[in-house]
């Protein structure tokens, strides 16, 4: 019976060791845990930067790196922080998301592991990376106040994916361009309709010199989208150099417009 009780209680205390070296694993988390976990659920699109803190606690830079190896460059101004909680070890998400120069109000991720809803918020995005888009925007030279606003979304994780379920608008206020002495050219609204892996989209003019309207679809990365661009009365001639650039001259019932068209 001795030697039962001496083997038990050596046990208790391996035992005891081990959750204590795990606890203290899991406190002490390195923060570079979720950079990994962002950069594998974007597939490798999104990085974070300058890591700080622990994987329940931390703050990091947003950012997309040009290569694996290469140097991240921030996506948003100012840092984002995080709050993960330990129920997370038990399948349930409980996050909150903040940064006070790009992000408001602070975002709240609740649910589990397969799926969690995302409180509303607005974020502000820098419109030169719209030049990273490629032709023609990088040619336009966009500037401008960009806000990306949505209500509560729903997220739910597939065998093929992340289906998203809400509304998303994306606001393009006071847009001008370096190839146009019209300043501003307007602001736009382009409004997201998620449905699990698709979104409708549409784009309307809030005001502005230069109009634009269209409608389009969003499924697997592949844009579809058909509109029109043309000129306020009044205005054609000196936006006629920057209309040219956005596509094909038209005829719509009495007027010339420009075909944006995305296949």
């Amino acid at each position: 019976m001795v030697a039962v009780r001496l083997v038990t209680r050596r046990l208790s205390w391996m035992l005891a060791a081990v959750c204590s070296v795990l606890l203290t694993v899991l406190l002490f988390l390195p923060a570079s845990w979720v950079g990994l976990l962002v950069e594998r659920q974007s597939q490798g699109r999104i990085s974070l930067g300058d890591v700080q803190g622990t994987f329940w606690r931390g703050s990091a830079f947003v950012g997309a790196a040009a290569r694996s190896d290469g140097p991240v460059t921030p996506l948003f101004a100012g840092r984002f922080s995080w709050k993960i909680s330990p129920l997370i070890l038990l399948g349930q998400l409980d996050v909150e998301l903040d940064n006070p120069a790009s992000l408001s109000p602070a975002v709240k991720l609740n649910g589990n592991l397969t799926q969690w809803q995302m409180s509303p918020a607005e974020l502000a995005l820098p419109p030169e990376r719209l030049q990273g888009l490629g032709a023609p925007l990088n040619t336009i030279g966009p500037s401008g106040r960009l806000h990306l606003a949505w209500d509560g979304l729903q997220f739910t994780r597939q065998a093929g994916g992340l289906d998203l379920t809400g509304n998303m608008r994306l606001e393009l206020a006071e847009m001008a361009s370096r190839l146009s002495p019209v300043k501003p050219l307007g602001t736009y609204r382009l409004a997201l309709d998620w449905k699990g892996p698709a979104a409708d989209i549409s784009l309307i003019t809030i005001k502005g010199p230069m109009l634009l309207s269209g409608t389009g679809n969003l499924q697997g990365g592949h844009l579809q989208f058909s509109g029109k661009a043309w000129a306020q009365a009044g205005q054609e001639d000196r936006l006629a150099n920057l209309l040219n650039l956005l596509g094909q001259r038209r005829r719509d019932g009495q007027q010339d417009v420009i075909a944006l068209e995305f296949k």
